[in-house]
């Protein structure tokens, strides 16, 4: 740990922020170096996680009594985040598969098919997906799809009216 580094990790445990910031600016690219590593190179996440490990660090800057070990009590951190990650990403990943075997596929559609599908849905735009979902999926109304999304009623119209030609496409239907 420089001197440097030192005076900031002593004035943040006496409470300041400027101090912390410059210390976060100072480790951020170790932390996201390596947790980028554990990850999987997954910058999204990996940023994700270094911003909780940042925020934990902060609320527990007390606890830090040997400055010389700043670097490894902050490596800590972002090893424990990573993992409780890794975790929460297969219990995500297993209720997912959990859900989708618990689905029949309607009588005359293929696996080929519905994966078509799900291609054609990720393709939508946000607005128009959510739109398509409630309307096909869940039966819901113009009107309430307009008022649970807070879109025109002419853009709900739009969007599933387009929506539905490019599943129809996906399927191999006429468009």
């Amino acid at each position: 740990m420089t001197p440097q580094d030192r005076q900031w990790l002593s004035e943040a445990q006496s409470g300041s922020d400027i101090a912390y910031g410059r210390l976060v600016a100072s480790h951020q690219a170790v932390v996201r170096g390596f947790l980028r590593r554990m990850l999987g190179g997954g910058w999204a996440d990996a940023d994700d996680v270094a911003q909780d490990v940042f925020v934990h660090a902060w609320q527990s800057l007390h606890a830090v009594r040997e400055p010389e070990r700043f670097k490894s009590w902050l490596i800590g951190i972002a090893w424990r985040r990573a993992q409780d990650h890794i975790r929460s990403h297969q219990r995500r990943a297993r209720r997912d598969q959990d859900w989708l075997q618990s689905l029949s596929l309607p009588q005359g559609v293929s696996q080929e098919d519905r994966m078509a599908l799900e291609q054609a849905m990720q393709s939508l735009a946000p607005d128009a997906r959510a739109c398509v979902a409630l309307s096909l999926s869940e039966g819901w109304t113009h009107a309430e799809i307009s008022a649970s999304l807070n879109l025109p009623l002419g853009t709900v119209k739009s969007h599933l009216m387009r929506g539905r030609e490019k599943l129809l496409a996906a399927l191999g239907g006429v468009a």
